[in-house]
C-alpha cells in the first residue's frame, strides 16, 4: 500500500516539474534576461542601437504585463460569475425543500376551524416564511388572469369559455415558485381555450 503511495507522489512531482517546465518555456521569449554591456567603448550608433533594443524589451514587458493583467481580470470576473451561479442554484435548491411545508401550511389555512387563534398563528408562519424566501430572492408566480406561458406555468386541464381570453388561466391548482431567473416549481394551472 506504501508503494502505491510514493508512486503516486513520485508522479505528482513529475507533473508539477513538468508543468513548471511548459510555463518556463511558454515565458522563456518575454523573461529573458537581458545581457549586460560594457558601454564604455561603445560608438554613438551603437548607443543608440542598445537604446532601441532596451526599449523594444521594454514594450515587450509591458505587452506581456498588460495581457496578463488583462487574463487575471477575466479570471476573476469568470469566478465571480461562477459563484454567484452556484449561490442561486443553492438558494433554489433549498428553498424547493421547504415549498412543500408552505403547500402543507396553506392546506392548515384553508381548513374550516373555530380556533381563530391557531388559524392566526399558521397565517404568521407563513408570512414569515414568504418573507425569508422573498429576502433571498425567491418569488411565487402568478397566475389567475395571466396569459399562459409554457416556462412558467403547466396545465394540467383545459375548458371552453367564451367569458376568458385565449389562453387566461383561470385557476391556479398549485403555487409555483420561482428564485431568480430560475423556475423551482412550476404553477399548475386551469387554462381557458
Amino acid at each position: 500500500m506504501q508503494i502505491n503511495d510514493e508512486s503516486k507522489n513520485e508522479e505528482i512531482e513529475q507533473e508539477e516539474i513538468t508543468n513548471e517546465e511548459v510555463a518556463e518555456e511558454n515565458n522563456k521569449d518575454v523573461l529573458e534576461e537581458p545581457e549586460e554591456r560594457d558601454v564604455s567603448d561603445m560608438s554613438r550608433e551603437e548607443l543608440e542601437q542598445e537604446v532601441e533594443n532596451l526599449k523594444k524589451d521594454t514594450d515587450k514587458y509591458y505587452k506581456h504585463l498588460q495581457r496578463t493583467a488583462a487574463e487575471f481580470d477575466n479570471f476573476k470576473k469568470r469566478v465571480q460569475k461562477e459563484k454567484d451561479a452556484i449561490y442561486q442554484l443553492a438558494v433554489g435548491d433549498t428553498v424547493a425543500k421547504y415549498i412543500n411545508v408552505l403547500d402543507n401550511i396553506d392546506r392548515a389555512l384553508a381548513v374550516e376551524s373555530s380556533d381563530d387563534k391557531m388559524k392566526e398563528g399558521i397565517a404568521l408562519v407563513k408570512k414569515q416564511m414568504l418573507e425569508i424566501m422573498t429576502s433571498l430572492g425567491c418569488t411565487e408566480i402568478p397566475t389567475v388572469g395571466e396569459t399562459f406561458n409554457p416556462e412558467f406555468h403547466d396545465a394540467v386541464m383545459h375548458i371552453e369559455s367564451e367569458e376568458y381570453g385565449e389562453q387566461a388561466i383561470v385557476e391556479e391548482l398549485r403555487k409555483g415558485y420561482m428564485c431568480g431567473d430560475r423556475v423551482i416549481r412550476h404553477a399548475m394551472v386551469k387554462v381557458a381555450n
